[in-house]
């Protein structure tokens, strides 16, 4: 077997090429308490000392987390009433404790601001307990079903994501060994083979083994070391059975459980180092650093296991993990692929002038005629063809030819190729549908938390443009980004920023300097206009609309015949143009909508109502 020099070795040449890739694997798994966790404890936030001279209900540090356990106390001695007082008077002390501290952790302003205000005050726990408490009748019986609920919740989280990340990581070690190449899509390689509540299992039955052994002396340490092996045995194969997968760990760590440990004992220094830069180095180097090196160890007590017939080696069948496959195997399992490549895009549509300009450049085909049909057919054979290149290069692991065979995807779900061409019509349509969408979401959010209906935005029909404009412009100017997501993101930031501070701003100028809405006080706003909370939220909606909801909403286009698509969009523009003649004569305003005053007194934070471009 190599010597932990050597396994090092191989390690830091892995980590060097999928560095990137490694720390972020390691900091969500930091992140979400999977391993690694202590590498954040210097990095927790802390209250400044003039947190501590402020009068506070409790005068201790903690004094949120006590101030929840306190109304947690009270709806659990069945005083509703006290712990929805206490909760409010909490969170009236957070926001104005909020008003002196630091800015960027402002807490009175923002979706976000108000999420956190009613979670850390309890508030959230006694707006549950009360409409339970109103459905059941009973307030003993209400106070069961949110702890029920509650557990049942967390343990899901638990069961599902935060138990199972070490296998998903383990995977992506295991793959970057060999090679050059790991997309990020292969987090999600336990959907695609349908096993991820099966390695949920395994892993559950692992920790529950572990608690148990951990009430005897040593048994719990003896046994940490023999489950040492298991979720790199989920990783290669998860179609394996909980029992197996422990059974074969035992066998693999027979007599290497001192040198697991010896091994282990060996990166003592980097967590020293670790402590003095406060988890830096960690986070960036040896966390990441560690898990190539113990996915090296693995590799060779697999090999050491299979040269020896050990019983049950059989199970760790997937050989293309370990070693690349030969180019015969890749003719024949991905010959159409290979195929594709080699005709080239020889038959794509010849474009000139104007409609190529629109083609290439804004991603939009000016006409809907039989041949730009079959391009885009062709379109979408090309990225399916693109994204399985690098298996056929033998950059990255070449899924077909897992010994867990990877489902297909379904058709519809195919059909999902972003890098398309939209025609005008499908991007008539789906201004109007993104403008509808924003609509019904700001008016529903204003019915839930005014408890009445507004109706939204500067026109008078059920359309917010600003959100049709936005989705469009990101798919039409954008379009050149779409092979690179986060230069996409980033675009998409930028974009939706200008679009609603110009929006923000001609509007004001158009009607008098009012305002339709207003950032002042939320955290990185910009003369009250863009805030970076919208903002974040605008990029993840984009990132939405390009790569899903676009795409998946143009399939169904394309299925309206043109006698009805065409009639349809030109009598939405007709509507559209009328409602904005009107509007710019009488606008829409007034109490929750242009009038912050009025509004500010039934809700606590104001939503941003989004209006048109």
């Amino acid at each position: 077997m190599p010597t932990r020099k050597e396994m090092k070795r191989r390690a830091r040449r892995a980590l060097k090429r999928h560095y990137i890739m490694y720390v972020a694997i390691c900091l969500i798994a930091a992140y979400t308490g999977s391993e690694f966790a202590s590498s954040l404890d210097a990095l927790d936030v802390t209250p400044s000392a003039g947190y501590y001279e402020t009068e506070t209900r409790l005068e201790s540090p903690s004094g949120i987390n006590e101030g929840f356990a306190d109304v947690m106390f009270d709806l659990l001695e069945g005083d509703e009433e006290d712990g929805r007082t206490l909760s409010e008077e909490i969170k009236a002390e957070e926001i104005e404790e909020s008003k002196s501290g630091n800015p960027a952790l402002g807490r009175t302003r923002g979706v976000l601001a108000g999420l956190v205000n009613n979670v850390t005050s309890g508030s959230i726990v006694v707006s549950m307990l009360a409409a339970l408490h109103s459905l059941t009748g009973s307030e003993n019986l209400a106070i069961l079903i949110l702890i029920l609920l509650g557990t049942a919740v967390l343990f899901s989280m638990w069961f599902f994501f935060v138990n199972i990340f070490k296998v998903i990581s383990r995977r992506v070690f295991l793959e970057g060994r060999i090679y050059e190449k790991v997309p990020f899509q292969r987090m999600l390689f336990l959907l695609r083979v349908k096993k991820w509540t099966k390695v949920s299992c395994t892993m559950f039955l692992v920790s529950l083994y572990q608690m148990l052994w951990s009430l005897t002396i040593v048994g719990g340490v003896i046994k940490y070391f023999s489950y040492y092996l298991v979720p790199y045995i989920a990783a290669e194969n998860p179609d394996i059975s909980p029992r197996e997968a422990i059974n074969l760990s035992r066998r693999l760590m027979k007599g290497r459980k001192w040198e697991c440990f010896v091994f282990e004992v060996s990166f003592f220094p980097w967590l020293l180092l670790g402590v003095v830069t406060l988890g830096l180095t960690e986070v960036l180097y040896s966390n990441p650093y560690r898990a190539a090196a113990f996915s090296e160890y693995y590799a060779d007590i697999r090999a050491e296991a299979k040269k020896a017939h050990m019983k049950g080696s059989e199970l760790l069948n997937d050989t293309y993990l370990y070693e690349m496959p030969e180019d015969e195997l890749i003719y024949l399992a991905y010959e159409d692929v290979i195929s594709a490549l080699l005709r080239g895009p020889k038959d794509v549509l010849k474009l000139s002038g104007v409609r190529k300009f629109f083609a290439d450049y804004l991603g939009v085909l000016l006409t809907n005629s039989k041949k730009e049909k079959e391009y885009e057919q062709m379109q979408a054979r090309l990225v399916k063809m693109e994204l399985l290149k690098d298996a056929v290069d033998r950059k990255a692991y070449p899924s077909r030819l897992s010994a867990v065979p990877e489902v297909e995807k379904r058709k519809r779900i195919e059909t999902i190729h972003y890098l398309r061409h939209y025609s005008i019509w499908s991007i008539i349509l789906l201004f109007f549908i993104f403008s509808v969408i924003g609509w019904t979401w700001e008016v529903s959010l204003h019915l839930v938390t005014d408890g009445e209906f507004v109706n939204r935005g500067v026109l008078h029909g059920p359309w917010l443009p600003i959100y049709g404009a936005g989705g469009v412009l990101i798919l039409m100017l954008l379009n050149r980004l779409r092979k690179r997501p986060v230069l996409e993101f980033v675009g998409i930031v930028v974009l939706c920023g200008c679009v609603e501070y110009t929006t923000s701003l001609v509007l004001e100028i158009l009607h008098d300097g009012e305002r339709w809405w207003d950032y002042s006080g939320y955290f990185l706003n910009l003369n009250g206009r863009i805030c970076a909370e919208g903002l974040l939220v605008f990029g993840i909606g984009g990132i939405a609309i390009v790569y899903m909801l676009a795409p998946l909403l143009d399939n169904q286009i394309q299925r309206i015949r043109s006698w009805i698509l065409i009639p349809l969009c030109l009598m939405l523009l007709t509507g559209f143009a009328v409602d904005n003649i009107y509007s710019a004569q009488y606008p829409n305003s007034g109490k929750g909508i242009t009038d912050y005053e009025e509004k500010a007194a039934c809700s606590q934070y104001i939503y941003p109502p989004y209006t048109y471009l």
